[in-house]
């Protein structure tokens, strides 16, 4: 049975692999939405990093959905994973349980959000 500690390690992984598609479409759109623009342009010479993420965004997005569909399986597997009988022990594992869910339920929705800004709303623009 997989353990509650490395459900939310991967819940976690998975949180800072779909934080780069906020990071590479979402952000970006949203300032340009705003009419941020001179914040946007300050923020890429900030970090001329993320020039490189948006050039390379569906590769950022594959890998952030393989991860974010091990993780899902993951969850799906240690969902019913027996936590120890004793209350203090049993007590930390239900906790960390729930927070491995609600990491990856986040993680989940920044991926939704970046591949909305990514890829569905530019068809919405032309």
């Amino acid at each position: 049975m997989i353990a509650p500690k490395s459900n939310l390690l991967t819940s976690v992984a998975t949180l800072f692999a779909s934080s780069s598609t906020l990071i590479c479409c979402a952000i970006p759109a949203l300032l340009v939405a705003l009419g941020a623009g001179a914040t946007l342009s300050t923020f890429i010479s900030i970090f001329p990093k993320i020039v490189w993420i948006s050039e390379h965004k569906v590769e950022v997005f594959i890998f952030a959905g393989v991860m974010l569909s091990i993780s899902g399986y993951m969850q799906w597997r240690g969902r019913f994973a027996p936590c120890p009988t004793d209350p203090v022990l049993r007590d930390a594992c239900m906790r960390t349980l729930k927070a491995s869910l609600i990491v990856y339920s986040l993680s989940l929705l920044l991926y939704l959000t970046g591949g909305w800004f990514a890829f569905v709303q530019p068809l919405f623009s032309s």
